[in-house]
């Protein structure tokens, strides 16, 4: 199967203006989410999907592919369901946030694999053992349960499951009890461009979270665990903790 990595990049951001070419390690944030992606083995190639010249111009830059998306487009998916409309050759599209400058090779593999291996399925994503209570209790931390064959039943960003006996040691059981879903999409490609098409649930507009639309119309979202996420880039104190660690490199 041909599989291709797709970014969406916006230019403005809410908490952290412009964020995507922040440049105080050398290079602008979005290369280093390009070049963390392009370890990665499965995926024949790589396309930043932008609504801005000014992301253009920097991927261009470095030697990336860029392509023009519509600047209405109400969600990162739309913009990359819109380039993954030109890709006919693909069959698995991997979505990829463009401020995830540390996204880990293995991870894009990883979904990319679920998909090659398990035909029923149309989606495939991640999760991580949450160990901390305050994280589990964060409605920022989407949670996400899934079945014995790897198939999300449910996700949300309450705690799920609720265990009517709370004790911490909970927290520590193996296999880990609660996951974190980590924001990593890989979509066979016809199901992608049909996705935006799907009406809203009411789930997904409750718990603010697209990929309930996928499970209520009944689709298959496959979930492979990994030890830990890679830290997306939200606010500035975000960023400052990436550019330390990058000049220790």
């Amino acid at each position: 199967m041909t599989s291709y990595i797709v970014i969406p990049a916006r230019l403005h951001s809410t908490r952290l203006p412009e964020k995507l070419l922040l440049a105080e390690t050398g290079k602008p944030l979005i290369q280093h989410t390009y070049e963390s992606a392009q370890k990665a083995t499965q995926p024949s190639g790589i396309i930043v999907a932008t609504d801005h010249e000014r992301i253009a111009e920097a991927v261009k830059g470095f030697g990336g592919s860029v392509a023009m998306t519509d600047p209405a487009a109400p969600s990162g998916t739309d913009r990359v369901a819109e380039v993954a409309q030109k890709l006919e050759n693909a069959d698995i599209i991997v979505n990829v946030q463009g401020d995830e400058p540390d996204i880990s090779a293995e991870a894009i593999d990883k979904v990319v694999e679920l998909l090659e291996n398990n035909p029923d399925a149309v989606m495939a994503t991640l999760g991580t053992p949450i160990r901390n209570k305050s994280q589990l209790e964060d409605p920022a931390c989407v949670k996400v349960i899934f079945d014995h064959q790897q198939r999300a039943m449910y996700f949300s960003r309450s705690i799920i499951p609720h265990a009517r006996n709370w004790d911490a040691s909970l927290l520590d059981a193996e296999p880990a009890h609660f996951h974190q879903h980590i924001g990593l999409y890989a979509y066979r490609r016809e199901f992608l461009l049909s996705l935006t098409n799907l009406p809203q649930s009411e789930l997904e507009k409750l718990e603010s979270l697209e990929q309930l639309r996928v499970l209520f119309h009944g689709y298959t979202i496959l979930v492979g665990v990994i030890d830990k996420p890679s830290l997306g880039i939200d606010t500035p104190e975000d960023y400052e903790a990436f550019v330390r660690l990058a000049r220790n490199r």
